[in-house]
């Protein structure tokens, strides 16, 4: 058994793709289960650790890209109920994204629904013409050479048609009513909040559902995460069920 952040790990392949599941302490989990959807070594202490502390457990797959596409969603569900099957864990995680795996939390949720109990993002990728596109305030070169093989797409003409980027799935998240909690810096020059994440913001409002918003003044991209973490805590504890 190897080590993660102090905790016990096992490291395997899923369907030809390197997965790590994390273990509580023994004889201290809950049943809880977190989906880390993309970067997973970056910024722990934001929740994983802390979750990992009360009984959680933590998993993680490889993506074929961090575009959140339907092959890496469907594969993460895959694995999601194999896991919860293989320890005996509640038949509904809390995924976990930063960035671009707040844009692939997003997707999931939207897609499995039925797999998710709440979900914490964190200055997510929400709108493709703020990044990669770098079409408003983000300071980021535009990353076309990534996105659009990613997506299957030949041109930039053809990534302004696309209209399956998170910004067009918040209207059937919001039908699934899943409770969210969301963190992002004030001055985020690569992911702007308000070209991002407000979209999700407003809609959650608007429908009057459960979210919680936290907003960093003079906050970047880096670091995610809270410098208390205990509110997003509280909230997943609350919502996960």
């Amino acid at each position: 058994m190897e080590l993660w952040n102090g905790f016990s790990c096992e490291n395997f392949e899923f369907e030809g793709h390197a997965a790590t599941v994390v273990f509580p302490e023994e004889g201290k989990s809950t049943g809880g289960l977190v989906l880390k959807t993309e970067y997973q070594h970056h910024f722990p202490e934001a929740a994983e650790i802390p979750l990992l502390s009360l009984g959680y457990h933590v998993c993680f797959i490889q993506n074929d890209n961090r575009f959140g596409q339907r092959e890496d969603l469907d594969r993460k569900a895959r694995f999601v109920r194999f896991l919860q099957e293989k320890y005996g864990l509640r038949k509904k995680c809390v995924p976990v994204g930063f960035s671009c795996g707040g844009m692939i939390a997003l997707y999931f949720a939207e897609r499995y629904p039925e797999l998710v109990s709440c979900l914490y993002i964190d200055a997510p990728v929400v709108n493709f013409m703020s990044w990669p596109c770098d079409f408003g305030r983000s300071s980021e070169k535009p990353y076309l050479d990534e996105i659009l093989p990613a997506l299957g797409l030949k041109s930039l003409a053809e990534l302004l048609a696309y209209r399956a980027m998170p910004l067009d799935k918040i209207p059937s998240l919001v039908e699934k009513k899943i409770p969210l909690v969301m963190a992002s810096g004030d001055s985020d020059t690569a992911v702007p909040y308000h070209e991002n994440g407000i979209f999700v913001e407003r809609a959650y409002k608007d429908a009057q559902l459960p979210i919680e918003v936290y907003i960093k003044p003079g906050g970047d991209h880096h670091p995610h995460g809270l410098a208390d973490p205990t509110p997003v805590v509280e909230f997943i504890l609350r919502h996960d069920r």
